[in-house]
This record gives structure tokens, sequence and C-alpha cells, in this order.
């Protein structure tokens, strides 16, 4: 019985792939993919002669049967999800059935659409003395979230907050927002980014809402809400001439 590679397709754009995702697509016999949110040039990649399954309308009691009797058969099945797969991927799900049908499963990384907007803006999400962490995140719409983990909870650490899966939700998200940001802070407003029809704005926080309607937006939207996205002068210390390490000790 051969394994499952379950598959990080990256933001959007191929050559943003990892080298050890590619392989895996180039190499499959069986491509299960998330055809709603993954680039079709992405999918092309798998061989001509590959089995080319979309899940978009299928539920996992759908799938889950279709990977384990691919597998069974000895095929080469690659489940490719968009972005990461340990990020909102519905991996845990999969796995759990999976391993349930003794099949060996491999988790391929794959880049986030935070990192794609961040460089996207070549900016660093993590500037000394201003911000030092990242929370990844999304509003409750309808699937919520734990109670510890409500927006404002998170809000009120000022970090750099990435949301996903927001877009519908913003009015809400906005104004939880500005009782913990400033109203000038910096939100990039990132719409499939890598994509050829991406689209990324940075707007005030008290403009995220309008922005967001005014452009349409309801799926496949990122935000990054930070102070990072300022222009910044701050340097760190790991190229400063006056802080020693272990590689450059003071002398």
């Amino acid at each position: 019985m051969s394994k499952i590679s379950i598959v990080g397709a990256g933001p959007g754009a191929p050559d943003l792939l990892t080298r050890r995702a590619e392989n895996r697509i180039v190499n499959a016999e069986v491509l299960i993919w998330t055809d709603s949110l993954v680039s079709p040039l992405i999918a092309d990649l798998a061989p001509a002669g590959c089995e080319r399954i979309r899940t978009s309308s299928l539920t996992l009691e759908q799938v889950l049967p279709v990977m384990v009797e691919r597998a069974s058969r000895g095929k080469n099945v690659v489940r490719l999800h968009d972005g990461d797969p340990c990020l909102y991927g519905a991996l845990s799900e999969q796995v759990c059935g999976l391993a349930d049908a003794g099949i060996e499963v491999e988790v391929v990384p794959g880049i986030s659409a935070y990192q794609a907007t961040a460089s996207a803006l070549r900016a660093e999400l993590t500037i000394p003395g201003l911000v030092q962490t990242i929370v990844l995140s999304r509003s409750g719409g309808r699937t919520g979230v734990p109670e510890r983990e409500e927006l404002g909870k998170l809000a009120c650490l000022q970090a750099s907050l990435c949301l996903y899966l927001s877009a519908r939700h913003v009015d809400e998200v906005q104004a939880t927002l500005l009782e913990h940001y400033p109203a000038d802070t910096p939100v990039a407003i990132g719409y499939r980014v890598s994509w050829p029809d991406e689209s990324l704005d940075l707007v005030p926080l008290d403009q995220m809402a309008r922005i967001t309607h005014d452009r349409n937006l309801i799926r496949t939207t990122l935000y990054v809400i930070s102070p990072a996205l300022r222009s910044s002068s701050r340097r760190s210390k790991l190229y400063s001439p006056d802080h020693d390490h272990l590689f450059r000790p003071r002398h």
C-alpha cells in the first residue's frame, strides 16, 4: 500500500511551490485537489495520465473512501490543498481517517498567504522594539472560535494579526479591532496574492471595511493588521556592530 501525500500548494503561483511539493505533484498517479482554491496551473503540473478528482463539491465522507481505495491499489496519491495544509486545511480529520484505515500519510508544507502578502509588500512583520509576535487567526463566523480566542482578546496584544476567512464579517471585525488598535494602523488587504488577478491594498484600519466592500471581497481574502507595516528604520541587534554572539564574539 502506498502512502498518501497531503501537499500544500502555497498561495497560488506555481513557482512558489516547494521543491518537494512539486516533486510529489509531477509524480502523482491520482490528484485529489481543492479546485475551488488551488490554481489550475498547479494541478496541471500532474502528468497527463494522472487521475484528477476535484473536491469542491464533496464531503469528507466522499473524499476519504476514494483516497483509501486508490492508496490500497498502490497508487501514488496526492491530496493537494491551498496554502499550507496545517492552517485551516482540515488536515487533522483526514490524517485521523487515513490512520484508521492503516494508511501512512506524508504532509508537505506550503507557503501561507500571510507570508506571500508580507513578501509582496517587502515588509517584515517582526520589527525590533515595535512588534515581535505574529498571530494567525480568523473571525468567528458560522463555525466560531473558542471563547479564549475571541478576536478582541487577540487584538489587545496589538501584534501583527493575520486574519483568514474573515471578509464576510469585515464590519464586525473592524469595529472590534478599533477597540484595540489606533485607527491609522496599517492593514494589508490581500486578495488571491500571487495569482494573475491578485489585488493588494494597504489602508488605514478605519478604511478596512469600506475598501473590502468597494472591491466586493467575500472570499480568498487575507487581512494583515500590524504597526510593522509602517516604514521603520529600527534595526535588529543581529547585525549591529555593538552586539556580540556565538559567531561574532566581542574582541
